[in-house]
Parts: C-alpha cells; structure tokens; sequence
C-alpha cells in the first residue's frame, strides 16, 4: 500500500531565512534543556569542551576535545551522555571529536548505552 502525504505535510521545497533562523533558535533550546537536564560533574566536564547538538538527520550531540585527557574523561561518561541525550530523541546519536584532526570520531547511538 503507497501512502502519500499532503503538499502541507511535505518539507518546503527551498530553506527560508526564517527557517534557517527558527532551526538555529531550536536547536540552542535544545542545547540549554540538555545542559540543564546533566548532573553537575556533567555539566562541569560539558564546560571543559565546546560542544553543540544539531539536528540535521538525527538529533546528534558534537563533543569537540581539546586534549587527550578531555579526550578520555569524555568517552569515560558517555554512557551518562548517552542518557541524558535520549531524554529529547531516542535515535539521538554522540559523536566525540578526538583533539587530532588525524584521529576519527567516536560515534556513539543512544540506544546502544546498554550494550
């Protein structure tokens, strides 16, 4: 069985100024109601490293450290992340971008915390 959606159902089929500024504005909501759902020592590790969460495909959390050691302490607690995160989508993703841009990122699905 073919489903269709209506015209108003489908996405536009160019990005507006507003659009652009509306996602921007959701997704620092998003970013806020995130920090603020963390524990403190959370919170505290979130402030060592600058991070975002966009929501391009899926609801991702960037994680960029600038050291080996925030490195680690990051990957250490992603299972908390990962919990916190799927509060807001539970096919919301992490990625922790290591300090060397030669190293690749450590991805992370939030429904795989349990595994």
């Amino acid at each position: 069985m073919i489903h269709s959606l209506s015209p108003e159902d489908l996405p536009p089929e160019s990005i507006t100024d507003l659009d652009t500024e509306l996602k921007r504005q959701f997704e620092k909501a998003i970013c806020r109601y995130f920090f603020e759902a963390c524990d403190g020592s959370t919170q505290s590790l979130l402030m060592l490293c600058r991070w975002t969460i966009n929501t391009a495909e899926v609801v991702t959390l960037h994680i960029y450290c600038s050291d080996q050691e925030k490195n680690w302490r990051v990957l250490n607690r992603i299972t908390k992340l990962a919990e916190y995160l799927a509060q807001f989508s539970s096919c919301a993703k992490i990625r922790v971008h290591p300090p060397s841009e030669t190293e690749e990122p450590f991805d992370m699905q939030v429904d795989e915390r349990s595994v």
